[in-house]
């Protein structure tokens, strides 16, 4: 049987180390320059086109009848646009905006300091909200509800429930696993949208964009091999594009073309369908340890030596986008597809089944 070349990508020296460019979550990098690469209004913003159409009509009631947004839930796989419409939508209401995350919010008293400080319609954003304590997810109810929080201090018979009064403003919480939120809070959210990933003729448009704001002279058939390899999603296509102008600068003189583009993500390890390595480990695994599958997600991350989360939140949304991986009730199962990607044999028996 016809083996898997495990070092692609891996035979120049620059390629050891690299950052996981392919992944979702947001680097220091970034946060750096996503501030300028970051749309302001929704006539900038590229794709959701339901979800943006829907969010102005929403935006422009709230707005005739002088009330707050309705509390808001997206949810998506990372670097699709969540964060950038919280942005927007602020914007749109001419409100200030918070931002905080689930995980940073501790004890219910973290939370009070931050719903105390908000304005009249102003936007609380909480990135991962599926990860707020049970304690603090409860101590937000009655303030989604009732802008109204009832806090206990002491205890026993010496105990005192103070009760804060908040100004009516509106919460927009951001989920890559929206499978994990309660039924109480998601019942609380007024809205609920899911993010896509973006097809390749949108990311091409992203690219020309980001391009123009970065200053890279670019033509339509470069833009197309990044937008192609970027998995559906903007922020990896504006990574892969600031790592293609840094190859096109040292090793070709600036000259930005399809072949230096090519070059430049074949370095990185980004083969023509936008996998890198952590996937095709996901993808050989399957096949060379478990015949294909199925197989259950802790075995796999176990072999892999990976969290399951990791391969639950960033590698397996992708995979099943484009038909590489399918769930079964016994577990993920390799598809003849990814098979004739990676070069394997589109030969069920001894691979799917016990020889």
């Amino acid at each position: 049987m016809k083996s898997i070349d495990r070092n692609y990508g891996k035979n120049d020296p620059e390629f050891s180390g690299r950052e996981p460019l392919l992944r979702g979550d947001e680097t220091d990098e970034d946060k750096v320059l996503n501030l300028s690469l970051r749309p302001l209004s929704f006539a900038d913003f590229i794709g959701q086109e339901k979800i943006r159409e829907n969010l102005k009509v929403a935006i422009s009631a709230a707005q005739s009848r002088q009330e707050p947004l309705e509390h808001l839930l997206l949810a998506g796989p990372p670097g699709l646009g969540k964060t950038t419409l919280a942005h927007i939508i602020a914007h749109e209401m001419g409100t200030k905006i918070t931002m905080t995350s689930g995980p940073s919010i501790e004890r219910a008293g973290d939370l009070i300091g931050i719903l105390t400080n908000l304005e009249q319609g102003d936007v609380l954003f909480i990135d991962e909200i599926h990860r707020l304590s049970k304690v603090v997810e409860e101590f937000l109810y009655p303030a989604m509800e009732d802008y109204k929080i009832d806090f206990v201090i002491d205890k026993g018979p010496y105990a005192k429930t103070i009760q804060f009064n908040l100004k009516p403003f509106t919460l927009i919480g951001a989920t890559t696993r929206s499978g994990l939120l309660s039924a109480a809070l998601r019942s609380r959210f007024g809205m609920f949208y899911h993010l896509d990933f973006y097809p390749w003729t949108e990311l091409i448009k992203i690219v020309h964009k980001s391009a123009g704001i970065l200053g890279i002279e670019m033509d339509e058939k470069s833009a197309e091999i990044i937008a192609r390899r970027s998995r559906g999603t903007p922020r990896v296509a504006n990574r892969l594009l600031r790592r293609v102008r840094d190859y096109v600068q040292v090793r070709a003189d600036g000259a930005m073309n399809a072949e230096t583009a090519d070059r430049a993500l074949n370095m990185q390890g980004i083969d023509a369908a936008g996998l890198d390595d952590i996937d095709r480990r996901v993808l050989q695994t399957l096949i060379e340890v478990y015949k294909g599958g199925p197989v259950g997600i802790d075995a796999l991350a176990a072999t892999l030596n990976e969290e399951s989360d990791t391969i639950m939140d960033v590698v397996e949304p992708y995979l099943l986008k484009i038909g590489f991986l399918k769930r079964t009730p016994r577990g993920r199962q390799v598809t003849e597809k990814a098979l004739r990607h990676l070069g394997r044999a589109v030969e069920k028996k001894g691979l799917f089944e016990d020889e």
